[in-house]
């Protein structure tokens, strides 16, 4: 049966997400066994879910096959408490059916479906291509992910309003970088659309706008804290909430000095997880970058 439209104080797949990184070996393969630890690591440091092959997965350098195997990976080693969502996302319509199709039948709890990048479809293009997907997706809960400084168009609140008739169009990540969105899909959809924020900076603001969550590049590290200003948020503690907001501050300017998940990969080594570098065409973080990287860990200690 198709899982019932959330209201926003209980979001199907929790508070916080993390956009896992994808460790690679020293060869530059996907290093299965480092993912399985890295992604029990994070649910038991504040993480309700655990997002692969996203863009912070580094998804666009993942072939499909590359991707399959690391979710069984993961998915078979965590509590079943633990919600995985698996980006299923393409510029393809096809390509993005059959990947949210093959989600479906490993078992996913979820599918993150991009919008489509580079083509720059209009709104009743994106409507029909998400269409095609829910259609194909059964029951499987999707979470639609806009990002328009990676793609290069908008998904319009309009649009996500006529693609909740599919009873499994159930979220969205706002990553559009305005706190306007929020509030925009909100009056417009209602608090049945479960609104994650798609930068961590934002977190606390957008919370405040209706915001249920964030899928989070900073819980790598931070997991914990954020679920703390979180739980403070709602619990009335706003000072507490804003103390935490404004102390996490650097580091989440920090994680996007340049393009992710390039500084998230380099804190992580620099905090003993050796996930590797990142996949041409992406590059190793810069040495005076990571200086500075080091030392907005170091005062976070």
């Amino acid at each position: 049966m198709i899982a019932e439209k959330t209201e926003c104080n209980n979001p199907l797949f929790g508070r916080i997400l993390t956009a896992m990184v994808t460790p690679f070996t020293k060869n530059g393969d996907v290093d299965y066994e480092l993912a399985i630890k890295l992604s029990n690591y994070l649910f038991e440091n504040g993480s309700d879910g655990i997002v692969l092959c996203g863009t912070t997965g580094e998804s666009p350098t993942l072939s499909w096959a590359e991707q399959h195997d690391l979710f069984i990976a993961v998915k078979g080693s965590l509590d079943a408490s633990c919600k995985v969502i698996v980006g299923t996302g393409s510029n393809c319509t096809s390509e993005a059916v059959e990947a949210t199709k093959k989600a479906y039948d490993s078992g996913a709890d979820g599918a993150l479906v991009v919008v489509p990048y580079y083509n720059k479809p209009p709104q009743e293009g994106l409507y029909k291509h998400f269409s095609s997907i829910a259609k194909s997706a059964k029951d499987l809960p999707l979470m639609l992910y806009n990002i328009p400084g990676r793609t290069g168009c908008n998904l319009l609140p309009d649009t996500v309003k006529k693609l909740m008739d599919f009873s499994n169009i159930l979220s969205i990540k706002a990553a559009s970088g305005r706190i306007e969105e929020v509030t925009e899909l909100r009056a417009i959809c209602g608090s049945k659309l479960s609104v994650y924020s798609g930068d961590d900076s934002l977190l606390l603001p957008m919370l405040s706008v209706g915001a249920v969550g964030v899928v989070s590049v900073a819980s790598h590290l931070v997991g914990l804290q954020l679920k703390e200003m979180i739980h403070s948020f709602q619990s009335g503690e706003i000072s507490n909430a804003l103390a935490i907001h404004e102390k996490l501050q650097p580091l989440f300017k920090a994680l996007f000095m340049t393009t992710n998940p390039i500084p998230i990969k380099a804190a992580l080594e620099l905090s003993g997880w050796d996930v590797g570098k990142p996949r041409s065409p992406l590059s190793p973080l810069t040495n005076d970058m990571k200086k500075q990287l080091s030392f907005i860990l170091k005062s976070l200690q």
